[in-house]
């Protein structure tokens, strides 16, 4: 899912209520500045507010695992439809009308192997998102606009 730019988008919004309950596809969610996602697993917690992932990403991902890997599978929360999602501490992005800010890479884990099928956690090795906390809150749709490198010397603006 592109625009006619070539500007990246929201391509998926998936949440779970629980670390292993299966996620749900959703086209819009609320999140709140310094908590995440209301109605994830993750809302409320330090620093891990919001997961993002790229379809562009994950097909690189599904050539080396030799299958498609489906987004909701990776357990990630936002996949966007393509370009490459900053992983620097510090790096800022915006999803719609939410900014976010880089934690630290997110880590494959064994379960990926589990649901997914043996090598998936390999072949999701540096290609499985990045965790993000929120500094400013709002509602992301899918189809929203996303910018991956929001300029950190400049005041950030917010969508109309």
């Amino acid at each position: 899912m592109r625009d006619g730019g070539g500007t990246p988008v929201v391509a998926g919004i998936h949440v779970a209520k629980a670390t292993r309950l299966p996620m749900q596809a959703k086209d819009t969610v609320e999140v709140e500045a310094g908590r995440g996602i209301v109605g994830d697993r993750y809302h409320g917690t330090r620093h891990r507010h919001v997961t993002v992932q790229s379809r562009e990403t994950l097909d690189e991902a599904a050539r080396v695992f030799g299958r498609e890997v489906a987004s909701e599978l990776t357990r990630r929360n936002v996949t966007v439809s393509h370009g490459v999602v900053p992983r620097d501490p510090g790096a800022r992005i915006r999803v719609g009308e939410v900014l976010l800010e880089v934690v630290r890479v997110a880590a494959p884990c064994k379960l990926l192997d589990d649901t997914i099928g043996a090598g998936a956690q390999e072949a999701l090795r540096r290609r499985a998102g990045t965790v993000f906390r929120v500094l400013e809150g709002g509602t992301i749709r899918v189809g929203d606009p996303v910018d991956l490198g929001v300029d950190l010397s400049s005041p950030v603006p917010r969508p109309a």
